[in-house]
């Protein structure tokens, strides 16, 4: 197979050898240095490296379920910021979607209002990682985040093909979720995301469901240093300067 030429080379870094990164214009067959399984991908080393989405996500993962089993607040958004504060957690990545659904459901199970069990929450995440995948938000159009937060819904409302209600709700929830995400684009920010998807789902799980959680508008971000594509700083609601 002949390589496609990269779409932009990124300022991320390979996890291996530490060479940045390059995004391809179309999907290449990679064999992924980590498990030696072989997938079609869009991310890859210069070198020759490649990690799929099972092995780059691994660590971040279980400790963000973890947290979002053990979390005692029904505030999403403090629990998303302590998730967020993980060392190994990258500044851009899909983690952020898994991020988004834990600390919304952890949030709903710990208000009390509607059960929420443990293998609801897996279930949310399942779901998740059949449509989060990394660099599908420029790709496609679609941040992982969206999905994942529609997730919670369907699963809080049952919502699956054939439905009425239950699914109209799952679609406007992730129609809002996805207005919020795209204007806070350019560049993406996937803890900007994460913020002002949560911010969207909560207003909307009280219209739709009766819940009520925090609102997250006085969120301070403390990362805009460490943003690969330039953070959008004073137009961002979240930007905090140094």
């Amino acid at each position: 197979m002949q390589p496609h030429a990269p779409l932009t080379r990124s300022t991320e870094h390979c996890m291996i050898c530490g060479v940045v990164l390059e995004y391809l214009d179309a999907a290449e067959e990679l064999t992924c240095s980590y498990c030696g399984k072989t997938g079609q991908g869009h991310i890859r080393c210069p070198g020759g490296h490649y990690t799929c989405d099972t092995c780059h996500n691994r660590d971040a993962l279980s400790v963000i379920e973890e947290i979002t089993f053990t979390a005692l607040s029904d505030n999403p958004f403090e629990i998303a910021e302590r998730m967020m504060c993980l060392p190994g957690l990258p500044m851009l990545g899909c983690q952020h979607a898994y991020i988004a659904a834990g600390a919304f459901m952890a949030a709903i199970r710990n208000e009390g209002s509607k059960k929420v069990t443990n293998e609801d929450i897996r279930e949310v995440f399942a779901r998740t990682g059949k449509q989060a995948h990394g660099g599908y938000c420029g790709l496609s159009g679609v941040c992982g985040i969206a999905p994942a937060l529609g997730a919670c819904f369907a699963v809080l409302t049952g919502s699956k093909c054939g439905k009425d209600l239950e699914q109209r709700i799952t679609m406007e929830a992730v129609t809002r979720v996805t207005r919020a995400i795209t204007e806070l684009t350019g560049p993406s920010c996937c803890k900007a995301y994460i913020r002002t998807s949560l911010d969207a789902a909560v207003q909307f799980l009280k219209e739709s469901i009766g819940i009520s959680l925090a609102s997250g508008r006085s969120v301070s971000c403390h990362y805009s240093a460490r943003h690969p594509h330039g953070c959008r700083e004073e137009r961002c609601p979240y930007f905090s300067a140094p």
